[in-house]
């Protein structure tokens, strides 16, 4: 992929250190890793949805597993260097994959975060220049213990940003007392990463939802999550009280760049809003935010999407992306070529052009400006 002689970067990409697999091997409810006497490898259970089927397989080894198999792709460090060998990418910059810290008592999060974002530094201190990452904050310490967890992170040579879920402090990314945090943040010259992980409750997916495996909470409860999370700030104004704030958003943006549009027309003809005051003349628009606070990852898996999100943003605020290890091959090899990666990177071949100035800068020219991603 990087024939052309410009970085190929990974922006979202993922790893479960050994420290946090363990930790979720000694836990009785979700996020949780068991092992299974009819598969060899753990399961990664993350998702509500599973809890159902989760107990029926500790009862019945005939019964369908649930989760994901845990496989080397999501802790070892050796592993991840192969998949960037193997997929043409020069530098990725790695990340704590959900559920984060959020699940963490309150007295424990700060130390096992401090402690998981030294593993991620030590890591990409072996890989000088081909890896960086996003620290994940102990969301659920004290805002005290948070700040300081910024200190903290801010000041690891190879951080170069917060990796961010949805919920927050626990009430969401409009609540008041996180301005706070977002303004600690931007003022670090931190850039959020924001990232889904608790979707849709499982009713809207119908009584059948479960026969469809992982398809809609993944495909379409994770992006209206983003969709949803991103509104929500924007309608409280924590963009324009953060100024300085600015996001990377998953997916793409899930499904902002195509509902911009129907969210504006929401806004202006909303009597509540309007006669409240709450739409005044010379307020920013969403357009207006998603052009200057918000860029957006590449990881859409096809050309129309990408260029939605190219019109909404700008081909300077997009950024490559493969989500590894998550959706790895079914039926080839696992230690070659990922489909995952080869979509998305052509994708933004049809969207842009091949070997054209635009498609450099998705593939890797933005993160490199963006992220100031410089081997020192």
């Amino acid at each position: 992929m990087a024939a052309s002689g410009n970085p190929v970067v990974d922006i979202h990409t993922h790893m479960y250190p050994p420290s946090y697999i363990s930790m979720l091997e000694k836990r009785d409810t979700i996020p949780l890793v068991r092992k299974f006497p009819q598969a060899e490898e753990p399961r990664l259970i993350l998702l509500s949805s599973e809890l159902e089927s989760l107990d029926v397989a500790l009862k019945d080894p005939n019964a369908k597993l649930p989760g994901r198999p845990l496989s080397t792709h999501f802790a070892s460090l050796a592993q991840k260097i192969h998949f960037m060998d193997t997929n043409g990418i020069n530098v990725s910059v790695i990340s704590l994959a959900n559920p984060w810290f959020d699940f963490l008592d309150s007295a424990e999060a700060a130390g096992i975060a401090d402690a998981v974002n030294k593993e991620f530094s030590d890591m990409c201190a072996e890989h000088v220049g081909r890896l960086f990452f996003f620290a994940a904050l102990p969301l659920s310490a004290p805002v005290a213990a948070i700040k300081a967890s910024i200190d903290h992170v801010k000041n690891l040579k190879y951080c170069r940003g917060i990796i961010l879920g949805t919920s927050g402090l626990g009430k969401g990314l409009d609540d008041p007392n996180l301005l706070p945090i977002f303004q600690a943040v931007a003022d670090a010259n931190l850039l959020v990463f924001l990232h889904p992980h608790y979707g849709l409750p499982n009713e809207v997916y119908g009584p059948r939802g479960e026969e469809y495996g992982h398809v809609l909470p993944l495909a379409l409860g994770f992006p209206m999550e983003t969709t949803i999370a991103v509104a929500r700030m924007y309608m409280a104004g924590v963009f324009d009280q953060v100024r300085n704030l600015k996001m990377l958003l998953a997916h793409s943006g899930g499904t902002l760049p195509f509902l911009a549009g129907r969210i504006e027309s929401c806004i202006v003809h909303d009597g509540h809003l309007v006669k409240t005051g709450k739409v005044p003349k010379n307020r920013r628009t969403i357009w207006t935010v998603l052009k200057e606070q918000i860029y957006l990852d590449a990881v859409i898996y096809s050309e129309v999407g990408l260029q939605a999100a190219i019109a909404s943003s700008g081909a300077d605020r997009l950024m490559f992306g493969t989500d590894h290890p998550f959706f790895p091959p079914i039926e080839e090899d696992v230690q070659g070529p990922w489909d995952s990666s080869r979509l998305n990177a052509k994708a933004v071949s049809k969207a842009v052009g091949e070997g054209s100035g635009e498609a450099a800068a998705i593939m890797g020219l933005n993160a490199v400006r963006v992220l100031n991603l410089k081997a020192e």
